[in-house]
């Protein structure tokens, strides 16, 4: 596992209005502090030096950054049929400015198929396959590129307000409740899906946006087996540009590229750090530096690249 600094942040509270954020300057800022058992941190960013590099370009490497399986184990490691629960977390989702829910609804929508082949990236990587594994070939159980979206189930959890300014363990404890909400209740169901629990504008999940990422992702013990879970907050609150590397002033742009980096390193490290990890981290890691703006069924969306052991290099398309 790598924890990630952001370079810039807003550091705004999100309880501006969108446009007050936008024209708020990013601050400079140290490096994020390590937060025990959190993994894949993507960090808010843009500076003058980050620009998004051409799809599939190749990627000045340091030595290291090949991704090894860190288990032998056959579940766990990777998510092989991967299936995402959008839960959309409190009263609060009676104001979405920036149209977070339907945009990520209709990115997971698209992520299947012939025409998704920056899915197909992940397929290389599989479980079940030797400690330190870094190829996986013919051998082990691989990721399965979906045929059809890996959308599961969405939810408005809006009976109440969630807290202002949630915990990592009241993040888990909702993750468990959606686990439920779907009937999900048997550690088999739950070794393939991924809740991702989206905080609403104005809310601070784990200290966000002060806490200096944009996302992370987990796993929780429960009465269920263990929940893989990612922590996702309202990313348009930090302003156009936090957590991509585009400049275009897109505000859906940054929480595109960090679901998309947070969706991989959950397929292929399920319960951190079992699975893929390498010099550089998780695969979204590796290549936070590559967004590139890709065409799926649903629409275009900020897809971050991935790193291909294969290819070795970053890339956006298997």
């Amino acid at each position: 596992m790598r924890i990630r600094p952001f370079t810039t942040t807003a550091r705004t509270l999100g309880l501006l209005s969108l446009a007050a954020v936008g024209a708020t300057s990013f601050a400079a800022a140290g490096p994020a502090a390590a937060v025990p058992g959190h993994h894949g941190l993507k960090p808010i960013h843009q500076s003058a030096a980050a620009r998004p590099l051409a799809a599939d370009a190749a990627q000045p490497q340091a030595s290291g950054n090949t991704l090894k399986v860190g288990s032998a184990a056959t579940s766990g490691v990777v998510s092989p049929t991967p299936k995402v629960y959008l839960v959309f977390w409190g009263s609060q989702w009676s104001s979405d400015p920036a149209g977070v829910a339907p945009d990520l609804q209709n990115m997971f929508k698209g992520l299947y198929g012939s025409q998704d082949t920056w899915g197909t990236i992940m397929s290389q990587y599989c479980e079940g396959v030797a400690k330190g594994t870094s190829s996986c070939g013919t051998k082990g159980t691989h990721v399965t590129h979906p045929s059809s979206t890996p959308l599961a189930g969405t939810w408005f959890d809006n009976g109440a307000a969630a807290p202002g300014n949630a915990t990592a363990a009241q993040v888990a404890a909702e993750a468990t409740k959606a686990a439920a909400h779907f009937g999900n209740t048997t550690q088999t169901p739950n070794l393939n899906a991924q809740y991702v629990v989206v905080s609403a504008t104005g809310t601070h999940p784990d200290g966000f946006p002060s806490s200096g990422f944009c996302a992370w992702h987990d796993f929780t013990t429960s009465s269920y087996g263990k929940l893989a879970y990612t922590n996702l907050p309202y990313v348009p609150d930090t302003g156009a540009g936090g957590c991509t590397t585009f400049t275009d002033g897109r505000l859906l742009s940054g929480i595109e590229s960090t679901e998309t980096h947070e969706y991989a390193e959950t397929v292929t490290d399920f319960w951190p750090s079992i699975g893929w990890n390498g010099g550089g981290g998780e695969i979204g890691d590796e290549c936070e530096n590559m967004d590139s703006y890709v065409a799926l069924s649903t629409g275009t969306f900020d897809l971050q690249g991935l790193w291909s052991n294969s290819a070795n290099k970053c890339a956006t398309k298997g």
